[in-house]
């Protein structure tokens, strides 16, 4: 049997997964040929870019099965158990998907053939940074809610940025089967029960879509946008594909109350319904990007690059988003990407805009799971997995090399950020060189992943999304032969100001150059356009200038001349006329600003939110005393005196809280929150009145052991969720102790510092 995988007989998985079939009694169906898949990715109209998003355990990966079974690529008698998509040995036994997986599916709709090209996703809140980077090469989505649970506050946020990216989302409502023997609801109950969901699910289409799709992306179950099922026995319908094959939601009642599901399982196999959905509802590249290149690209309106994005023209200039890069022991470096405009094939060269070099393909390929196939060339419209490009990452522009400077990908945007870190070093020295490559290499797999150098003790320092993000990485490390050790989780703080500061001299070392730099809180629109990339570093300074003057209240003169954003949300703007010799060291003073904002002057925590602005300068003539070493330590000291002037605090991040809970379970509930200095936001009654849904704020510093405490409050019923909320100030009555307590840490001196310790006399 010529199988889709021809790389994967030394995998464990799949060797469980041949074990599994030959036991199996009924025989696979034949093996998709991969030459076929290729065939039709020529045809973009038969071809869908989706993903499976949804909240942590609502069944992702489970409903993913089936559709692998569907292509012959694992049995029938392991789908739904088997976790396909999940190669992670840790995704197998944590029943947790935390990194994305794709694979290409073939699938027949009335007499024509279709590729899917699935892409799996994590739901834990700790990888939504994954599922930004899959969203931006999908066209489409499907939704599964868990009937019980309902729409959580993952499932919001998932949502959400699938919006923000123009994905089409459809609704799969899995776990049909819970209504029936845990909660034991009747026919109509079940219904009234699905109906509320899919209100639910359109109100986030109505909250969070563009506002041209806000009623034209609403589900409409009738239209078949909306399927139903119990993922784990396979089976699954739309309210069409019931009504063709003479099924009702009393079949499903009696399926679990006096029988079992087979018959349903014959009936209205669960890959039928998604694929089908799929193929009618969700667009294809050809229609998709006409709507979504306005929003991802940033390039030349009307311009023949543009015009070959917005067509997905196979025949135009290369053009490649890289989602996501594995590092495989054998290969080296592998991007994984969606091909938008051109046709790329072995030995063409790519312009990768954010690396700014140019990259030979030596491999093009598809990823089906943990597996590439080899092609000759993909064609637009298609995912792709390409060696030879070591120098790209997740969010990089590959691009044709005469088209260099033409345009970008818009940047991705995360809707958290990294929170969490740990210590960590080798328990044996004599790893620690191939522990430093190993760590460089997980950050490069994963952008989330954070690793920094303590200079003073040596140790290394991995931030991540959460506890469960950093358990995930150290896990990895220990399965790539490491034993090391780590300190408890801490909280990452930023350094802020509250109000303007300086401006401060700041003096070179020679003495010969002065800058003079005073710093301002940045307002709340403005972190927000930055935070959803609607503000960045290489947009058209025009168009920059006038978001931020209409959106922001900016002045005009300071909007285009700014010449610096970092990733921490900070921007360094020239308010300066006329100065000689300023613009020969223009790159210096960015890279000082960029420096500065590292690491602020109260604990050494990065900076966030804060405007510094070059007012005034005495620069020296002669190139010779005006280099790096003598500009950056001035601009520094200048930034840094400003911002001790001007109220400093540190921001603490905050989660948000989804609990859903009975009613008799809310006292202790706002007692856990008010002894974690939180608030409740919200408190929901459900429509029969016995459960409530509170949503609550709590500093992350305070949130090790929610957990635990949630659980023994409620008896463990309680449902909840929760995800980054926001940057906010300390207390000032803890802000001088957790201050004293971070500088201790880092080896500091035991005192505040003052704007004096910048200043030269």
């Amino acid at each position: 049997m010529k199988t889709f995988l021809k790389t994967t007989n030394d995998s464990p998985i799949f060797k469980k997964l041949k074990d599994a079939m030959r036991k199996a009694s009924r025989k696979l169906p034949k093996y998709r040929q991969t030459e076929e898949i290729l065939k039709l990715m020529e045809n973009k109209d038969q071809i869908r870019n989706i993903g499976v998003i949804a909240h942590v355990d609502h069944g992702k990966t489970t409903m993913s099965d089936s559709l692998l079974m569907a292509a012959g690529i694992i049995s029938p008698k392991v789908a739904g158990t088997a976790l396909a998509m999940d190669y992670l040995e840790i995704e197998q036994k944590r029943q947790m998907t935390v990194k994305a997986a794709n694979v290409s599916l073939l699938h027949e709709r009335n007499g024509k053939s279709y590729v899917i090209n699935l892409i799996d996703t994590p739901g834990h809140v700790d990888f939504t940074g994954k599922v930004t980077r899959s969203l931006r090469v999908m066209d489409g989505a499907v939704v599964v809610v868990d009937c019980v649970e309902g729409v959580m506050t993952q499932t919001e946020t998932v949502v959400r940025q699938a919006l923000e990216e123009k994905v089409k989302p459809v609704l799969y409502i899995n776990k049909l089967d819970r209504l029936v023997k845990e909660l034991r609801l009747s026919p109509q109950e079940v219904q009234n029960r699905l109906l509320s969901i899919i209100q639910d699910f359109n109100k986030l289409i109505d909250e969070y879509a563009p506002p041209e799709y806000k009623e034209a992306w609403k589900v409409n179950a009738n239209e078949g946008e909306v399927a139903f099922g119990a993922a784990k026995d396979k089976w699954g319908f739309t309210l069409p594909m019931a009504v063709e094959r003479g099924v009702k939601f009393s079949d499903v009642v009696t399926a679990y109350t006096t029988g079992s599901p087979d018959d349903l399982v014959k009936k209205v196999p669960l890959y039928e319904a998604i694929l089908n959905m799929a193929v009618d509802h969700l667009p294809s590249p050809r229609d998709a990007q006409k709507y979504r290149i306005p929003k991802i690209w940033q390039g030349k309106e009307g311009s023949a690059l543009t015009k070959s994005l917005l067509e997905c023209d196979e025949n135009g200039p290369i053009v490649i988003a890289v989602n996501n890069v594995v590092v495989d022991p054998h290969a080296g470096l592998v991007a994984t990407g969606r091909v938008f405009s051109g046709t790329v094939k072995t030995g063409d060269q790519l312009y990768l805009v954010n690396a700014g070099t140019v990259g030979t393909v030596l491999q093009v390929g598809l990823f089906m799971g943990q597996a590439r196939e080899v092609a000759d060339k993909i064609p637009a419209g298609n995912m792709v997995a390409l060696l030879g490009l070591e120098q790209a990452r997740a969010g990089e522009t590959a691009i044709d090399p005469n088209y260099q400077g033409e345009g970008a990908f818009e940047k991705l945007t995360y809707i958290s950020e990294p929170v969490v870190t740990v210590a960590i070093e080798p328990k044996s020295t004599g790893d620690l060189p191939k522990f430093i490559d190993v760590l460089h290499k997980m950050s490069i797999e994963d952008p989330n992943l954070q690793v920094k150098v303590k200079e003073d003790t040596g140790e290394y320092l991995l931030s991540g999304m959460g506890q469960l993000h950093l358990e995930i990485a150290l896990w990895d490390l220990q399965q790539k032969g490491f034993d090391v050790v780590t300190s408890p989780p801490l909280v990452v703080y930023r350094e802020s100001i509250q109000s303007s500061g300086g401006p401060s001299e700041g003096k070179s070392p020679n003495k010969h150059n002065r800058f003079y730099v005073m710093v301002e809180p940045l307002n709340e629109k403005t972190l927000q356009l930055l935070q959803e990339g609607k503000v960045y570093d290489n947009q058209d300074f025009r168009e920059r200038a006038k978001i931020l003057r209409e959106e922001a209240g900016w002045d005009t003169d300071e909007a285009r001349n700014i010449w610096g954003i970092d990733d921490r949300l900070n921007i360094f703007v020239d308010r300066t006329k006329g100065l000689q010799h300023l613009r020969e060291i223009k790159e210096t003073i960015i890279q000082a600003f960029q420096w500065t904002t590292e690491a602020g002057p109260l604990a050494q925590e990065p900076m966030r939110g804060v405007k510094a602005v070059l007012v005034d300068a005495l620069i020296h003539e002669d190139p010779a005393h005006r280099g790096p070493a003598q500009v950056m330590p001035a601009i520094k000291n200048s930034m840094m005196a400003s911002f001790l002037s001007a109220n400093p605090t540190l921001l603490e991040p905050w989660q948000k809280v989804d609990i859903r809970v009975g009613t008799e379970y809310m006292p202790p509930l706002n007692r856990i929150i008010n002894q974690k200095r939180g608030r409740v936001l919200e408190v929901i009654p459900s429509a029969s009145g016995n459960n409530m849904q509170m949503i609550a704020e709590i500093p992350v510093a305070e949130s090790f052991d929610l957990s635990n405490e949630i659980r023994s409050a409620t008896a463990g019923k309680a449902l909840w969720g929760a995800e980054f909320s926001h940057w906010a100030p300390v207390p000032p009555s803890l802000l001088t102790d957790l201050i004293m307590k971070i500088r201790a840490r880092k080896g500091l001196p035991q005192v505040m510092p003052k704007p004096s310790d910048y200043i030269e006399a």
